[in-house]
């Protein structure tokens, strides 16, 4: 089984980057299994296919516009998450993505399931930090998408917290 986490979106727009955070933050919190690659898929289109090609599941977390007030959390599956992205579409990178992903289904190599966390953004204006509202529910879909890689039976052992000690002074 290979699992594709795909980040999107673009980091120096503030909450459009929020899909690439949460994979960070997946990637920092858990120890991902061999059969999951975390991939910072930032604004990129059809330079996607070769890296989804072929892959059994597809977890994407992207920021979405659905009318729904910002700093909500969605989940879309399998039909539904082209479907989306063709009629509600608010960033270059998810029309890219929706031709990635009918491109793979035209070759026989799409993922059998695609599961997207999305997240309502607040403020898409210049700058690299999340707003404090989005940043709030970055843990939220973390843990969505951590819980759609359990449900595929995937054992998501926690990271070990680093400790904020000091290492002892090397002998001389």
């Amino acid at each position: 089984m290979r699992v594709v986490v795909l980040g999107l979106g673009n980091i120096l727009l503030r909450d459009e980057g929020v899909g690439v955070r949460v994979v960070e933050a997946l990637a920092a919190r858990y120890i991902l299994p061999a059969e999951v690659e975390a991939v910072d898929g930032g604004t990129a289109g059809m330079e996607l296919l070769n890296t989804l090609a072929g892959c059994d599941h597809l977890l994407i977390c992207d920021a979405v516009q659905t009318g729904a007030p910002p700093a909500t959390v969605i989940e879309l599956a399998n039909a539904e998450v082209p479907a989306f992205f063709q009629t509600t579409r608010f960033s270059p990178h998810q029309l890219g993505l929706a031709d990635v992903l009918a491109t793979l289904a035209l070759t026989g190599e799409a993922p059998r399931t695609v599961t997207l966390v999305g997240v309502v953004p607040l403020d898409l204006d210049l700058g690299i930090d999340l707003s404090p509202e989005i940043a709030a529910v970055v843990d939220m879909a973390t843990e969505r998408l951590a819980a759609e890689l359990r449900e595929l039976g995937l054992a998501l052992p926690p990271r070990p917290a680093r400790s904020a000690a000091r290492p002892a002074a090397l002998p001389q």
